[in-house]
């Protein structure tokens, strides 16, 4: 079934966050460790990339690896960015080729060094990039990012660089890490738990939410193009009443 041709391309999405979610029970299902869930991961990421760019999604946003995620094995961790460089050393010519905008976001001082400048030399060839900008989220805590929003806004205060009354929304957006995006306009969480985890906390503030049971080595092309079409089945009123939005010179 072509999934894609089902999606109106007058409603997308222009902000899409995703929570993968599932790797380790996947692997479990079928007998073996967390890690060869991780390893086929990467399928799933590539095939939501794609599915992103087909559909005319300008920003996505993957939830790679937390900042609790340090907590995790020492082997597992290892084992993470790993494929973290592996990966990016696999398809930065794809990113290149089709016009894809690689960025990062979390606390890279705890990443290490060969990750660092594996994911800076990406982010330097695709940095003019204008069809997808596609954000990783590594060792990353919306907590953390709004914390550090708060301290550097009231460093300028302090500075007399800003004063208290100055402080919006605008102000806050532009100290977060995400500065150069839109909000997210769509959130997905795969392998059936509904929690949002510590990401993006202030983006989603009117964001749609799509919660699907798949695991995510199983995430498909198609998974992302439904959870789009559910999307335009929703009325997005932020605040207003459905009379509104429907009849917005009526009211």
């Amino acid at each position: 079934m072509d999934f894609l041709s089902k999606i109106n391309t007058q409603n997308i999405p222009k902000h899409v966050a995703v929570i993968m979610d599932g790797n380790g029970r996947w692997a479990k299902k079928q007998g073996k460790s967390r890690i060869f869930g991780h390893k086929n991961g990467v399928k799933a990421v590539k095939e939501t990339i794609v599915a992103a760019g087909n559909a005319g999604v300008k920003a996505l946003t993957l939830y790679a690896f937390s900042t609790e995620n340090w907590k995790r094995p020492e082997t597992e961790i290892k084992t993470l960015m790993t494929l973290l460089v592996t990966s990016l050393k696999n398809e930065a010519k794809d990113l290149i080729k089709n016009n894809i905008k690689l960025q990062v976001i979390g606390n890279q001082n705890h990443l290490p060094e060969i990750v660092r400048k594996g994911l800076n030399k990406v982010i330097e060839q695709t940095k003019n990039n204008t069809v997808l900008t596609l954000t990783i989220a590594l060792s990353y805590g919306s907590r953390e990012e709004i914390v550090n929003a708060f301290k550097n806004i009231a460093k300028k205060v302090v500075n007399n660089d800003l004063s208290v009354e100055e402080i919006n929304e605008n102000i806050i957006n532009n100290h977060l890490y995400t500065f150069t995006l839109p909000d997210v306009d769509l959130m997905i969480r795969t392998s059936g738990e509904k929690r949002i985890s510590n990401f993006l906390l202030w983006q989603i503030a009117y964001a749609e939410l799509h919660f699907t049971d798949v695991l995510w080595p199983d995430f498909t092309k198609n998974d992302f193009y439904n959870a789009i079409i559910e999307y335009q089945t929703i009325e997005r009123r932020f605040g207003k009443t459905s009379d509104q939005i429907k009849l917005p010179n009526e009211i």
